[in-house]
């Protein structure tokens, strides 16, 4: 199995640090696990969300912003850069009006995430360490990262694309109002 590198643990030419914070690609190993790094940083950046609102009495800002990074992330894992673009500047703009240690360490991996799509996305393999690995279809997480993105891209893609901008306006529409001072509640 190793020797058809199909036991999914495949060589990554950087340290797990590096890769999370300045990652670069040498082979198709690489592309494919900041890939799914991607996809999964979005994943938690999602839930994590999702939860947080939920706990704050906001469930139906916190299904649309569940939706957002996570269709994101399957975008990201479909090398998509304005999936991973989106999705940083949105995080961005969430950071900039309410700042916090753990918000900025996710700011710079999405940051990071956007840097490696944009490379994953224009890999062009040519030769046989260039050749991406084959997606992986054994335990659930393998269904999570390599299947169910693949699957799902290309239905919803045109779909989030619409989804995102509606997002994306109804967000600087908000921060608008809270700019002129409109979107204070009195007490």
């Amino acid at each position: 199995m190793e020797t058809l590198n199909l036991s999914g643990s495949s060589v990554r030419s950087e340290s797990r640090i590096k890769s999370l914070f300045w990652p670069e690609i040498e082979n198709g190993s690489d592309v494919d696990y900041l890939g799914a790094q991607g996809y999964w940083i979005c994943a938690l950046v999602a839930v994590a969300s999702f939860g947080f609102l939920v706990l704050s009495g906001k469930p139906i800002t916190a299904v649309a912003v569940l939706l957002f990074y996570y269709f994101g992330g399957v975008g990201v894992r479909e090398r998509s850069r304005y999936a991973a673009a989106l999705v940083f500047a949105m995080y961005l703009l969430d950071t900039l009006l309410s700042p916090g240690v753990v918000r900025i360490l996710f700011a710079a991996l999405l940051l990071s995430n956007l840097r490696a799509t944009w490379i994953a996305s224009g890999w062009q393999p040519g030769s046989d360490i260039s050749a991406l690995p084959p997606r992986l279809n054994e335990t659930l997480f393998d269904k999570f990262r390599d299947m169910v993105p693949m699957w799902l891209w290309p239905k919803i893609r045109v779909f989030y694309y619409v989804f995102s901008i509606a997002f994306v306006l109804l967000a600087a529409f908000g921060v608008i109002m809270l700019l002129l001072g409109l979107g204070k509640v009195p007490a």
